[in-house]
């Protein structure tokens, strides 16, 4: 009985389909829901002795009786410390900001993924809520579709993406992979834009977004009466895609009986709807995303190896942002300026102190994350430059070191660090390298443009990239 005390949501909702999913969700984890149909039924509610046990709110921006900004505002003065999530279906950024300075912990976009949901709820009551409050907010900056938005001079990095734009040229299936946050999505997108059927529409299914027993149907399709609960034929979506792309992510949750389905449907080139009597013939372009090595998942029994050789007929591999964290700072610039743009918000600068420290963490959750922090200190700012102290949930996680307080001689300087951990300085050449390594990616590779802010002619730049060994490769 006392874990449900200590785990009390409430949903503030009107809508009866979606406050039964959000409850069988929470439930999942030992929450359990009370439901608050208006405004003001959740404000009274809050001095209940069932109120009293809450442990975090859920609110839908459509609640009626009260603005959402406004009712967050009100919760908060009564209930400082309860965290508040938003759900919402618009996308502007914003709401997004009006929603986080009215003292939304975070801010969820429908449809919201049940694994999104959780870790939302996750990150906002555990005891490592510092270190979690730093959890994705991808949803209020929409990405560019492009490679010249792909940001990094890490020369694992910038060879992952010479594999991908190859590829894209191509029709063979692709496989990404990658940890969490690490831009598999934007790359999949990139590629489709830089392909030959970018005219034609990316149709992108999340495989974990969808429960176990209708992936078969959402990717192949069923008629009428296929089983209980077919009232009406469904196209699927391999069907759909018919001579355009089609991403599958998160493809290593695909259940073994639908892989066993799809591997076929890439021999044969074809779809058979769940049933139907004969198949349709298809053209198709794959691209598939795994947060885990399908390779790995195949060697454990997992994953069929026949489809994660059909899949990975081209493999592309996304290192993680803390093995190319001289990329931080050329990134850091980049998202502050896409921030800048968003309404509600300005560019900021960032001080070498705040770009130490960033550096200085390692980012489980990658570069989605690190975009997510900067827009939660942007949101808050009140100066023109970021500096160290707005980013309180990493302060608390590294505390004050020599290497991430400002006015420190051995924090890094523009982005690049001018000593070793023992006080000397790094040798010239690996500082030029780390140098020319920031400089193509703060000009996002245009390497006329890196050449002529460095000073040098552009086959001075080409030599030098040979010599230091630097992968140049877009």
């Amino acid at each position: 009985m006392a874990e449900y005390e200590q785990r009390l949501l409430m949903l503030i909702d009107d809508e009866p389909a979606q406050s039964r999913l959000i409850s069988a969700l929470a439930a999942r984890e030992g929450w359990r829901t009370v439901i608050a149909q208006d405004a003001e039924t959740a404000i009274a509610m809050l001095g209940t002795r069932q109120g009293m046990q809450l442990s975090a709110i859920i609110l839908d921006q459509w609640v009626p009786g009260d603005d959402a900004c406004a009712l967050i505002s009100e919760l908060k003065s009564r209930r400082p410390a309860l965290p508040i999530l938003m759900i919402t279906a618009s996308t502007s950024p914003l709401l997004a900001v009006e929603a986080m300075r009215a003292g939304a912990s975070d801010y969820l976009v429908k449809p919201v993924a049940p694994e999104r949901l959780m870790h939302a709820l996750r990150s906002a009551t555990t005891r490592e809520a510092a270190r979690d409050e730093l959890a994705p907010l991808t949803e209020k900056m929409p990405s560019r579709p492009d490679f010249e938005s792909m940001i990094g001079a890490a020369p694992n990095f910038r060879k992952a993406l010479a594999v991908a734009a190859k590829a894209a040229r191509g029709h063979h299936p692709v496989l990404i992979e990658g940890e969490s946050g690490t831009g598999k999505e934007m790359l999949v997108r990139a590629m489709h834009a830089a392909s030959s059927r970018a005219k034609l529409p990316l149709r992108l299914i999340n495989i974990s977004g969808i429960p176990a027993n209708s992936i078969e149907s959402v990717l192949f399709g069923h008629e009428k009466g296929a089983f209980p609960g077919a009232f009406e034929r469904q196209v699927g979506a391999l069907q759909h895609a018919d001579g355009a792309t089609l991403a599958l992510d998160e493809v290593d949750c695909l259940p073994m009986s639908v892989q066993e389905r799809l591997l076929e449907s890439i021999r044969k080139g074809d779809v058979r709807p769940i049933g139907a009597r004969h198949s349709f013939r298809i053209d198709v372009r794959l691209i598939s995303s795994s947060n885990l090595p399908l390779a790995d998942l195949a060697a454990t029994g997992n994953f069929l190896p026949e489809l994660a050789e059909a899949l990975g007929h081209t493999k592309v591999m996304l290192p993680p942002l803390r093995e190319r964290s001289g990329d931080i700072p050329a990134l850091t610039r980049y998202f502050l300026a896409r921030i800048g743009e968003q309404p509600g918000l300005r560019e900021l600068g960032i001080t070498d102190g705040a770009l130490s420290l960033l550096a200085a963490y390692d980012w489980p959750e990658n570069v989605r994350q690190l975009q997510a922090a900067l827009f939660r200190a942007s949101v808050f700012c009140d100066g023109d430059a970021l500096t160290s102290e707005d980013f309180p949930q990493l302060l608390a996680i590294l505390g004050p070191g020599p290497s991430n307080v400002a006015g420190n001689p051995l924090q890094e300087s523009a982005g690049v660090m001018l000593y070793t951990p023992d006080g000397n300085l790094r040798r010239l050449e690996d500082i030029e390298a780390d140098v020319i390594r920031l400089a193509i990616g703060l000009y996002r590779g245009r390497m006329t443009e890196v050449a002529r802010r460095l000073g040098i002619g552009r086959s001075t730049l080409y030599r030098k990239l040979a010599d230091l060994g630097i992968d140049n490769a877009a």
